[in-house]
């Protein structure tokens, strides 16, 4: 016998049993909503042959098959009885000249991918928007900026940025970029029908907010160069049996080099470029220093002041003290099941620069703020000549980072003061 496949949402029609009328006082939308329900459930049973809202196998519906009543989503439902266009959900998988794009119409399953260069793609989607219909999309955060969410955004396309993250719940081991771009389309779906966890959201920075960063972490990139090249000449000195030279290429320390003739020439060849890095490097950090709005205190330093600054953005989008210490990455992590807890290393997850400069600080503040109330919880460890091993110390000194930054968050935020804290301007 013929099964005979049933809306899910089924319970949710009951209310409105055959004979239903608008109550007396229900006027406008609301008396035409419910006429409207009543007529559409009517035209249900009609056509599964069913009496009233039973719902039960009778002669005249015992071989009736209903095929694709099924409704996919509570957004489906809604469009069906309120009428009005669905919502649109784009997934998109981004790449450099061309964009993998996943899309779906209200509650119903996603589309076969389809792929668009970069102008294609602008043109196509805003005419979808012109339909008038809701647009929204996600893609993951990469190497090419926010580009296409500002782009998306002037047009009025909701677009949200996401975590890397793998995308083979199934783990068929198997990746290609439609399977990509259709598992952030479905994410999506879950995400706007109120599961605000399948989505690890970004923080899209401003134009300024990202030009204010990219000048110090252009210094950051002139210092890793300097240091390649500066080791690649100690190198060649240790592989011929010379004792390295720190800073070789300074210009006293490289006229009184005593190396052979040729090794000379061949360090001469890197010691202008690195003499230009270094000048260039100087120039961003007086430039970085001169952006200090205030005095800091004693031991943060003009130039860390700017860098925390700047990657943080905007203080005020952390709301208490546990965001921002997750934020920096330096919370431990933990593996626990059943009676077992384990803490593992810090868990890395918030940004890296910001990560390095709190630790790098935390390392000054022990010398110069020995009355911070965070240093004088840790003096015990921080101590020199403690028979403690180097990993005890450094666990301290994560932790004093950690508090670093929230007391840094309470300044910035006007919760506290820097005498409060105990910190010396």
């Amino acid at each position: 016998m013929p099964t005979v496949r049933m809306c899910h949402r089924s319970v949710f029609c009951s209310i409105l049993r055959e004979g239903d009328t608008p109550r007396q006082g229900c006027r406008g939308k609301h008396a035409e909503r419910i006429t409207k329900w009543g007529r559409w459930l009517h035209r249900l049973d009609d056509m599964m042959g069913l009496s009233g809202a039973g719902f039960g196998p009778t002669p005249g519906n015992m071989n009736c098959v209903i095929v694709n009543t099924e409704l996919s989503s509570l957004e489906e439902t809604r469009c069906q009885f309120n009428g009005g266009r669905a919502d649109i959900k784009l997934g998109i998988d981004v790449h450099q000249d061309f964009y993998v794009v996943v899309m779906q119409e209200g509650g119903s399953n996603p589309k076969a991918p389809q792929r668009f260069h970069k102008q294609a793609f602008l043109h196509w989607v805003a005419k979808l928007r012109r339909r008038g219909a809701e647009v929204y999309a996600v893609y993951e955060a990469c190497g090419f900026g926010f580009c296409l969410q500002r782009q998306l955004s002037a047009l009025g396309i909701h677009c949200y940025v996401v975590c890397p993250q793998k995308l083979d719940e199934q783990n068929k081991r198997v990746k290609t970029d439609s399977l990509d771009a259709r598992a952030l389309c479905l994410k999506l779906d879950r995400f706007l029908q109120g599961n605000r966890a399948a989505l690890a959201l970004v923080r899209v920075p401003s134009e300024e907010e990202e030009q204010a960063r990219a000048l110090y972490r252009q210094r950051e990139q002139l210092v890793k160069v300097r240091k390649v090249l500066e080791a690649q000449g100690r190198s060649l000195m240790v592989n011929h049996g010379i004792e390295p030279v720190q800073q070789w290429w300074k210009r006293r320390a490289f006229a009184s080099l005593a190396v052979p003739q040729w090794v000379k020439e061949l360090l001469g060849n890197s010691q202008p470029i690195l003499l230009a890095l270094q000048e260039k490097v100087d120039q961003l950090t007086l430039q970085l220093q001169n952006a200090a709005t205030e005095a800091p205190p004693h031991g943060l330093g003009k130039m860390t002041s700017v860098i925390i600054d700047r990657e943080i953005g905007n203080w005020d989008r952390f709301s208490n003290r546990r965001q921002i210490a997750s934020y920096t990455g330096l919370c431990p992590g933990e593996y626990s099941s059943g009676q077992k807890r384990l803490q593992s290393c810090v868990t890395k997850h918030g940004n890296p620069r910001l990560r390095a400069a709190l630790v790098e600080l935390a390392w000054r503040m022990v010398r110069f703020q020995p009355r911070y109330r965070a240093v004088r919880k840790w003096t015990e460890r921080l101590r020199k000549g403690q028979p403690l091993p180097a990993a005890a110390r450094k666990k301290a000194i994560v932790a004093l980072a950690r508090q670093l930054a929230i007391d840094l968050w309470r300044i910035r935020t006007g919760r506290l003061t820097h005498q409060q804290l105990g910190l010396e301007i």
